[in-house]
């Protein structure tokens, strides 16, 4: 059983909506209705002032704080950040977590079914998009009465979903929180997503997308996508502190097996990976991801793009990220700067790669909480004026933009 730490929001349950209002998507097509699976955290105040979107990642879902009473205690991807007393307090916030369009944890995906079929989607799921999931959100929003969000935050996709918000709906969101994202992706980036699809369509279980028809999983391509994928969330320090050259058995085999132990990590991650995912949903959200660039309508001008949107933004990338480094969240904040937008940014020495937005770093967490406090500051008394301190570290806004560490 998974230990649960202080500070826990404690047992949750998803909650479903339905929706019968025909959603068109960017691609064209049509979704005749759909469901989204969604949890909250803490209490809506009177005026429905204080709700947070939490977007979620590649494969993340709407399970982000506490745990499930039925089933394993699997606690929440982003429990360290959310919570009572956490960075971002539950007990200041009503926190909103959303299972996006062609997710597999309950809400409408490939694996659903078909009302017009009575089978699976399967295929012929439409491609979805970052601005299809923030429309779909934006529904989810008025059925829970909340007119304007006091703000939307997520890391690698869904820091995209949350920079997607102010330009979809600029009146609708207070603040964004863009955390180790990117404004597009590289061409690197691309071609990694690519390699990953590849290898899931070209299992010989996948059947065109439709082998749920078969009885199949596609588990050997998905597990190869995830290894791939994971290699890139971490950096190479990290790697090499955590596995090195290490091998089990400490004497080479000379043979094609698991050897070393980064082979048996990568291995076990993505053996578990294959258990709990659906290989369609995967190439969705990384033709998702690949797709999202805000700045294609505006001519290529990211500023311009953003000159709509009427929230203030706070950004933070990671050192060690390589696959969305500083320089991609420098090119959000230079945009914002140019558009006269209010931006805060904050670059932070953390070891761990892409993934340190998920991870439990105090000082991380301290820059999103002194951001947040300044939120909840206007929603109640009112906001602190000037730049935010945080442990004697200056974070510029307003005017412009200064690179600072997380204060040690």
């Amino acid at each position: 059983m998974t230990a649960i730490p202080p500070g826990s929001v404690g047992e949750v349950a998803p909650q479903r909506a339905g929706f019968l209002e025909p959603l068109i998507l960017k691609a064209g097509r049509t979704l005749a209705s759909y469901e989204l699976v969604y949890e909250t955290y803490g209490t809506l105040n009177a005026d429905r002032s204080n709700a947070i979107l939490v977007c979620h990642a590649l494969s993340g879902n709407h399970h982000v704080a506490g745990w499930h009473a039925e089933g394993p205690r699997k606690l929440g991807w982003w429990d360290n950040m959310v919570g009572p007393g956490k960075a971002v307090d539950t007990n200041r916030f009503f926190v909103i977590g959303v299972n996006n369009l062609g997710g597999c944890h309950g809400s409408t995906g490939p694996s659903s079914i078909d009302r017009a079929t009575g089978q699976p989607y399967g295929a012929t799921f439409p491609v979805v998009t970052v601005e299809d999931w923030v429309a779909s959100q934006a529904r989810l929003m008025d059925r829970l009465g909340i007119e304007r969000l006091a703000g939307a935050l997520g890391g690698s996709l869904g820091g995209m979903q949350a920079l997607q918000w102010t330009i979809s709906y600029p009146d609708r969101i207070r603040h964004a929180l863009v955390i180790a994202a990117a404004p597009k992706l590289s061409t690197q980036n691309i071609a990694f997503n690519d390699v990953a699809r590849q290898a899931i369509v070209s299992d010989p279980e996948f059947h065109g997308g439709n082998f749920y028809a078969h009885g199949a999983i596609p588990a050997t391509g998905l597990k190869l996508a995830r290894m791939l994928g994971h290699i890139t969330y971490l950096s190479e320090d990290l790697l090499g502190e955590k596995f090195g050259r290490d091998v089990k058995g400490g004497e080479y085999g000379f043979n094609y097996e698991v050897e070393f132990e980064i082979e048996s990590y990568l291995r076990y991650q993505g053996d578990k990976f294959a258990q709990v995912f659906d290989a369609n949903t995967y190439l969705l959200m990384t033709k998702a991801l690949d797709y999202f660039d805000p700045a294609k309508e505006a001519g290529g001008d990211l500023s311009k793009a953003l000159s709509a949107a009427r929230a203030g933004f706070f950004l933070a990338s990671f050192k060690s990220d390589w696959r969305f480094p500083p320089e991609r969240s420098r090119e959000i904040v230079q945009a914002l700067v140019k558009a006269k937008r209010r931006v805060t940014y904050a670059e932070i020495d953390a070891p761990h790669g892409h993934d340190a937005f998920l991870l439990d770093d105090v000082h991380y967490h301290r820059l999103v909480a002194a951001y947040l406090d300044n939120v909840a500051g206007e929603i109640g008394a009112g906001a602190r004026q000037g730049p935010l301190i945080v442990g004697g570290t200056e974070l510029e806004e307003m005017k412009g933009f200064r690179s600072q560490e997380a204060p040690r």
